[in-house]
């Protein structure tokens, strides 16, 4: 049987050591334990916290996609403890969209993935967006067109024109995910970016871009030439 947190030296303990010596001293499972509070009968906090970051090979971008009813599958976290680990990844996935949520001027497609990778890396669905440019590349708002299953979403090439009309963007780029983390672009990927080139090239609106994002990395149209 583990010893419980209470057991450990004053300085040992996850909430003391943070006190002590800051966020940056404790390990993923001592930050887990925080947020779980007490253990078990038969385990500490931190235990439970080891045994979590287990099953998702010590991967918090995979901790992130877990559900609710994932979490509840280890013994000694119920609905209450699930709600709090859950809450807190979403703060740190909001934390880093916050820093990002608006960059002055698209210089490069990492410039998009830094907008797009914290809304998109962690979804079990596929979503389209659309970002709207001014004629200096910089953002005027970005939108979510649809929303779709694993493996594809709908997208009607009418209404990003429409939208990017009714803001006046010069330029848009476009974006979705594969949850899989496939990264090329399936042949309706390349389908529809035609489409909206094309359409675009009507309305005088240039299309600079498609990304496909994945949950570590990212794909550009652009920069393997195939717009």
């Amino acid at each position: 049987m583990s010893l419980k947190i209470t057991d450990w030296a004053v300085e040992d303990r996850p909430r003391e050591k943070l006190l002590q010596k800051g966020t940056s001293s404790l390990s993923d499972a001592e930050l887990l334990a925080i947020l779980i509070s007490s253990g078990t009968k038969d385990k500490s906090a931190v235990d439970l916290g080891r045994e979590l970051l287990g099953i998702v090979n010590n991967n918090l971008n995979s901790l992130g996609k877990l559900t609710i009813s994932d979490l509840k599958k280890i013994h000694g976290i119920g609905t209450a403890r699930a709600v709090t680990i859950a809450a807190a990844l979403e703060l740190g996935r909001r934390r880093k969209l916050a820093e990002v949520e608006y960059i002055p001027q698209i210089r490069s497609s990492k410039d998009v993935s830094d907008i797009f990778q914290p809304l998109l890396s962690d979804l079990l669905h596929e979503e389209f967006w659309i970002l709207f440019l001014n004629r200096s590349n910089k953002v005027i708002s970005k939108m979510k067109l649809s929303q779709g299953g694993i493996s594809g979403t709908v997208t009607d090439v009418r209404m990003i024109m429409k939208n990017a009309i009714e803001c006046l963007a010069s330029g848009i780029i476009v974006c979705h995910n594969h949850p899989s983390g496939n990264l090329n672009p399936s042949e309706s990927d390349s389908k529809i970016t035609q489409k909206i080139k094309e359409a675009g090239n009507l309305m005088d609106i240039q299309l600079l871009d498609h990304l496909i994002i994945s949950d570590k990395d990212y794909y550009s149209f652009a920069d393997n030439g195939m717009l």
